[in-house]
């Protein structure tokens, strides 16, 4: 019984393992195998500057990028929120400013405030007194 659970946590171990390193394991992946994967695997490329973030379409009239970057030192938007809004744009169909705000509602609904409003969702709080 022992031996089994050590070989399903070495397992279970390794899964997380690859799933935490895929990026630099699938650099070492010959080309003609990693064609053979799924498309998920295949089309992650990070957008490490601000440039190639405005050629991937996340920019617009209303989020201007390259009207607000005199002066910003950092390397560009947040890349977690950015695959996010490539996420939603993709399955959803929508433009880069829709996105947005699909993603904003739903920060907002994780932490409690109700995206119509602004107001918090918990009944306990204090908004006037």
């Amino acid at each position: 019984m022992l031996y089994l659970f050590s070989a399903a946590a070495c397992l279970f171990l390794l899964v997380l393992l690859t799933l935490r390193y895929r990026e630099s394991l699938l650099a070492r992946v010959p080309e003609p195998i990693r064609r053979l994967l799924p498309a998920t695997f295949n089309n992650y490329q990070p957008l490490a500057t601000w440039q190639d973030q405005m050629e991937a379409g996340l920019s617009s009239n209303d989020f201007d990028l390259a009207g607000n970057l005199a002066g910003d030192s950092r390397a560009g938007l947040d890349e977690a929120a950015t695959r996010e809004v490539h996420e939603i744009m993709r399955r959803e169909r929508v433009n880069f400013d829709e996105a947005r705000l699909i993603r904003h509602k739903r920060v907002l609904r994780a932490n409690g405030i109700d995206p119509e409003t602004g107001m918090p969702m918990d009944a306990k709080a204090v908004t006037r007194l």
